[in-house]
């Protein structure tokens, strides 16, 4: 099910092969174009010898054990115990319809933010294990390119997962109208595919049911302006380097050959995105079939031609890039950090630049004010860089983006060392490593996404009394306008108070705070602590307050 898009017309059910190939609900008439009897082709399926693999340009890197006293930005996507209504305005009208139930427009009711609000039926589900492990891998994602999930909530019917709003619609949309994609846009789909891809395997995620239906953009923007973001994690699962995996799973036009033996790896997600490459820019699949069984077979056999009607117009080094994607042997096929290192990625893709860095002047004094900041300010510009919508993140985002320079969106000190060195800001190496340990709130030894967006936010953003309320509700667990040590406690630490946060610790951060010395934190100090200022010169709570955005737009 397309979890959060803004439109649906046909839904598409992935297939487990168990189940017959009429499970399907967007078969084979429904692709993007049907191809046609070629008179002329060039022989695609080239062998990918090993030795013509494109070396790695990443030294792997080495996490450090979680240390005690760190925030996981998972720990703020809350399992809600109280009425979805009571939080969430739900439009009646269904943007997405799938088997196990449907999305639907949510508004906040504090903030006024507008969500995708999945909604799945508790009497559909065949395995709710497997969908609690769903949810728990949701929330591991922290990256631009991957939909995100911000709280979840249950009752005696349903399930209902709050969810990052997307309105630009399928990426599936964009190619039918189209037809195909020049290879500049091409180029754009396929990195931000790629850098969600190598950020997922290197946290042993496979994704497993790649295809344009399971990507939607967050914005209606034309596509080199717009964020594409992957959804659906519903066949996804953890794997362990040289696991076998065995279970029958993904869609048959884009399906691995070795997922059909029940014998294969995450290096099955490759092979999709080199039939998703095809697709955009030719605007028909590699391997046709006038039913599923027909496209199955043509999979396991993997011939696939360019024909030259169609392809006499693409570069070389596009079809080169399919080629090692389409490999049938998975030691042979690219990697996601190979396929970003393709000549055609760098060079037909945009380059992140180092304007993005230069058009922030503070983000230095940010991210070296962040360290100095307490837990609970920490926390609370990570709970509110996540509620930002897309258009005030943008700039923050391709900041990020251009730091990244191998993609796996995570940023090592040698890229934010590069990064800033590019950019003009070289009175800073003496004390990078100094804000790179200051910003990575989780000890992981690298920033992640939303480490370096709650780090980059600037004092207009974060200081509004409306972000701050957002944040200050994460906290104040039962709604009594008061964050207690136990919520302090329960929020800042899901697991183990006693190993992570400390009972001394957490008390003298709730002290620190506490400027009436009741014992709590109420929303006056909550924003003198986020502003630096006294407890007296803050105003009341947004709830109270009539001065509230009232925008309905889409956003992260």
């Amino acid at each position: 099910m397309g979890a959060c898009g803004a439109k649906h017309a046909t839904p598409s059910v992935p297939v487990i092969y168990e189940v017959p190939p009429e499970a399907m609900t967007r078969s084979a008439e429904a692709t993007p174009r049907e191809a046609k009897t070629p008179s002329s082709k060039e022989p695609a399926a080239s062998p990918c010898s090993s030795s013509a693999r494109t070396p790695s340009a990443r030294t792997p890197i080495e996490r450090r054990e979680t240390k005690k006293d760190t925030i996981s930005g998972s720990q703020f996507i809350l399992s809600n115990p109280g009425k979805v209504h009571d939080v969430y305005g739900m439009e009646e009208k269904k943007i997405g319809e799938g088997t196990y139930g449907s999305v639907v427009r949510g508004t906040h009711r504090v903030t006024k933010k507008v969500r995708a609000v999945k909604i799945i039926s508790k009497g559909q589900m065949k395995n709710v294990e497997k969908f609690k492990r769903e949810i728990e891998l949701m929330k591991m994602m922290d990256h631009p390119n991957i939909i995100k999930l911000f709280e979840t909530f249950e009752d005696s019917r349903n399930v209902y997962l709050a969810m990052e709003l997307c309105s630009g619609g399928e990426l599936f949309d964009r190619i039918i109208e189209a037809g195909h994609l020049t290879e500049r846009e091409a180029a754009i789909v396929v990195q931000q595919i790629l850098r969600a891809i190598f950020y997922m395997h290197d946290k042993k995620v496979t994704h497993r049911d790649l295809k344009p239906e399971n990507f939607l953009f967050a914005t209606k923007d034309a596509i080199d302006r717009s964020t594409l973001k992957i959804i659906d994690f519903g066949l996804s699962c953890t794997f362990k380097p040289g696991q076998v995996l065995t279970t029958r799973a993904g869609t048959p036009y884009y399906v691995a050959p070795q997922v059909l033996s029940g014998k294969y790896d995450h290096m099955c997600d490759l092979w999709s995105v080199g039939v998703i490459m095809y697709i955009l820019l030719c605007g028909y699949p590699p391997f046709y079939g006038r039913n599923d069984q027909e496209v199955l077979a043509k999979v396991r056999k993997g011939n696939y031609a360019f024909e030259d009607k169609d392809w006499a117009r693409v570069s070389s080094d596009a079809k080169s890039l399919i080629r090692k994607l389409l490999c049938q042997n998975p030691k042979d096929r690219f990697s996601a950090e190979q396929a970003l290192n393709h000549e055609w990625i760098k060079q037909t893709a945009p380059r992140a630049s180092a304007a993005s860095l230069r058009s922030n002047p503070a983000l230095v004094e940010n991210l070296r004010g962040f360290r100095s900041q307490n837990k609970l300010k920490k926390a609370a510009l990570q709970i509110i860089a996540g509620q930002l919508d897309e258009s005030q993140i943008r700039g923050l985002r391709d900041t990020f983006t251009a730091l990244d320079a191998n993609g796996d969106g995570l940023l090592t000190l040698s890229e934010l060392k590069s990064g800033l060195d590019r950019a003009g800001f070289r009175k800073t190496n003496s004390d990078l490593q100094w804000i790179l340990e200051g910003v990575d709130a989780d000890g992981s030894g690298v920033i992640d996404y939303s480490e370096f967006l709650a780090a980059a936010l600037d004092r207009k953003q974060y200081l509004s009394e409306q972000a701050c309320w957002t944040a200050f509700k994460v906290f104040d667990l039962d709604g009594d306008g008061r964050i207690s040590l136990d919520e302090l406690r329960k929020v800042l630490d899901n697991e183990s108070v006693e190993e992570a946060l400390g009972q001394d610790n957490a008390a003298t951060l709730l002290k620190d705070v506490d400027q009436n010395g009741d014992g709590t934190i109420d929303f006056k100090e909550f924003m003198a602590m986020m502003g630096g200022k006294a407890a007296g010169n803050v105003g009341k709570s947004p709830a109270r307050s009539p001065a509230r955005s009232n925008r309905s737009v889409g956003g992260a």
